[in-house]
Formats: structure tokens, sequence, C-alpha cells
């Protein structure tokens, strides 16, 4: 908030902002607003998987990888909208920051001046994360959430239909179950072209791709926490067959399971 004051509705309820807050919204969070006169903003928007690299590589000497960071990210940031009270002052330190950040986007130099707009961002977040809540967790390679998926970054925003929410809760909750397509748009009432085209619009995904990704998470932590042989791993997963487990965690970390495991050994 640069300038001015409004009030905010959101998943915190109905919360007055002004200058000196920062709002901080996740990923598919709506909120409104109503100004109360004129209102000043300035909005920076984050890519999810950019927000993962950077935390994976800030907390690289408790987490193992990528994956072990979405986990541990819906862990320590479990509210998905914060109002950050900085104070006028800490606020007003922004404002350069912010206006360039701004004229650099605005002309496109994402590229050229890549460095810069990074340096920027940094300095924007360096005052702002001290004020960002955060979950209680212990910080142990051991200790982390089941992990879940992201949102690919090439993808139109829209608001998350109910039906999406309701099949992708059905897959966190049983990843190893052998949904079909048909049983799960049953249980939203689409047809299973209707689902496939509702689910990919909110997770840029298929509904078998997503539960692809679920396995090959979930094998990860077995692989990572457990000593249970790589095929068990696979079967705890939903696989199966071992050759369709190895294959299927190859293309999504890049890695075999052998490899993989061999890799959080030496961490």
């Amino acid at each position: 908030m640069r300038d001015g004051s409004a009030i905010i509705y959101s998943e915190f309820g109905q919360r007055p902002v002004s200058l000196g807050d920062v709002v901080l919204l996740g990923a598919h969070v709506l909120a409104g607003t109503e100004p109360e006169g004129q209102v000043t903003v300035t909005t920076i928007y984050l890519d999810t998987d950019y927000v993962l690299d950077l935390l994976f590589w800030q907390y690289a000497d408790v987490l193992h990888d990528r994956l072990d960071a979405v986990g541990f990210a819906k862990t320590v940031y479990s509210e998905p909208a914060q109002i950050l009270s900085l104070g006028v002052d800490r606020v007003g330190l922004l404002m350069p920051w912010l206006d360039e950040l701004v004229r650099l986007s605005v002309d496109g130099a994402y590229t050229a001046r890549f460095n810069r707009m990074q340096a920027l961002w940094f300095s924007i977040a360096d005052v702002i994360a001290p004020y960002v809540k955060v979950s209680p967790m212990r910080l142990s390679p051991t200790q982390r959430a089941r992990a879940r998926l992201t949102v690919p970054r090439h993808r139109r925003f829209v608001p998350m239909r109910e039906e999406a929410t309701r099949v992708r809760d059905l897959l966190r909750d049983d990843p190893p179950r052998s949904w079909s397509l048909d049983e799960l748009a049953a249980m939203v009432h689409l047809s299973p072209k209707q689902l496939s085209r509702v689910f990919s619009d909110a997770f840029g995904l298929t509904p078998r791709a997503y539960q692809t990704r679920l396995r090959v998470a979930e094998m990860a932590r077995l692989l990572r926490e457990t000593d249970a042989p790589i095929s068990e791993a696979g079967r705890a997963a939903g696989w199966r067959s071992r050759s369709r487990a190895h294959d299927a965690f190859k293309e999504c970390t890049g890695l075999s399971p052998r490899e993989y495991r061999s890799l959080s050994e030496t961490r």
C-alpha cells in the first residue's frame, strides 16, 4: 500500500489496510477491496516454482531436494493470506526500489536487466520477509510434511472451480488408488471431457498426470525417510509395475529411484 486506505476481503475476513501495510496472498487466493477514497498500490507477482526454488536454496542444508521443499513450504507457510504491518518508514524505504522494478517491468527488460530486477526484488524481500508469519516446525530432513504439487508456470489464472478442488482432494487423500477418469467425473457430476478441461485449467495437469506427480512425491519421501526397498516404495506409492514406477520417477525427477536414494544418503 503506497497511499490511501481500503477494506480488503479475503480468507482472513474483512480487514482495513493503509500506508505501511503489505498484503501477502498465496496462489489461487481470491481477494477484493473497497477503496476508502483513493488508493495506490504496487503489485508484485511471484511464480510459485520460482519461490520454491528460492526456498530450497535458502534451506539447502536441511532440505534434500525440490520435492522436499514443496512439503516444507506447505507446512511452514500455512496461512494463505496475511497482512503485514511494516510501518510507514519501512514501506517508504521500498518506494524507490518498487518504482525502478515497475519501470523495468513496463519496459520489458526481463532479459537485458535480469540481474538488476533480481537485485531489486531481493532488496524488497529482505525488508518484508521478517514480517511474514511462519508456522513452527523442526528443521531436520526427516521432519518434512507430505509433498504436494505446484502449478506449472505457463497457465492462465482463473478462479478455481469447486469440482477441481474436490478431485484434487480425492487424489491427494489416496494417491495409490487407481482412479479412472469416469469415476472422478461421476464424483463431481461432470463428463470426463469436462473434468479434464476444468482440472487442467486449475492445475495445468490432467487428473492422471497430477496423480502421477503425487505418487512420485510419495515415493521420493519413502526413499528419503525409510529403508523400504525400491520396489516396495513403488508399490506403496501406487504402482503395480516396478518398471512403470521407475519410468515415472525418472521422468519427473531426472533421476532413477536408485540414484535418488543414493543422493539422499550422501546429504
